[in-house]
């Protein structure tokens, strides 16, 4: 089978209708974390479920932040913003999504779909972070390929004998050129780009600015954030 990966929705909801009208019927989707925490955070959620048994589900750090009690890496703006928009019942539908998922996907073998690796839903690790430390949040991987997100950045790296992907982010891309980053599996890798017309998001309330940084800039600023928390 193929697999579409749409990580990194964040509310966008025009993005993921976008991409969504890009995807076969018959293409089952895994959404890889940080589906709601944006502008239109229930709209885009029911959306999502109203595909039913076609969309898989992993649970990214801001989906786990708006339900939990404790604060994140996101920006308590935008989590009080997304609870206030969430009813009980979504938020208990986000409450026990898994944090892996894999996959046989044709062309491709054993596909692990993680947020932001295989052991946590919020490690930062970038497309220029040294081959050891992937390792490390590898270990233990029974995967040909291990598809993440969570940076925002569409790349694709080999680290040992795991192929890695980062599928990008559909509504809050930090890439060069405007629209939502998705990717296509099997029977190879097939990195999207989904032209769109954004929505207002300044009608909707949302807090904080939209970013706009660049695929560099954003690395090397994630990049900065990891070695601070490895301690580096």
């Amino acid at each position: 089978m193929r697999v579409a990966a749409l990580y990194d929705v964040h509310g966008n909801l025009p993005a993921l209708e976008a991409v969504l009208a890009e995807i076969p019927e018959d293409v089952p989707i895994v959404v890889g974390g940080d589906v709601a925490a944006g502008p239109w955070p229930s709209e885009t959620l029911e959306r999502l479920r109203a595909l039913g048994d076609r969309v898989h589900w992993i649970r990214g750090n801001a989906d786990r932040e708006v339900w939990q009690d404790v604060r994140g890496m996101a920006p308590p703006e935008m989590i009080d913003f997304v609870r206030a928009r969430l009813s009980e019942e979504q938020l208990d539908f986000l409450r026990p999504q898994p944090l892996t998922e894999t996959f046989a996907v044709d062309g491709l073998g054993r596909v692990l779909f993680c947020h932001a690796t295989p052991r946590n839903d919020e490690e930062i690790l970038t497309r220029i972070s040294p081959d050891e430390r992937w390792a490390a949040a590898l270990a233990g991987v029974d995967a040909d390929v291990v598809v993440c997100g969570h940076t925002h950045v569409q790349f694709e790296r080999q680290v040992g004998d795991a192929r890695l992907v980062n599928a990008g982010s559909v509504g809050m891309p930090y890439e060069t050129e405007p629209g939502a980053y998705w990717a296509l599996l099997g029977p190879d890798v097939e990195p999207r780009r989904t032209a769109y017309e954004s929505g207002d998001i300044a009608s909707s309330g949302w807090p904080l600015e939209w970013p706009t940084a660049g695929p560099e800039e954003a690395t090397e600023l994630f990049e900065r954030m990891s070695r601070e928390r490895a301690g580096d």
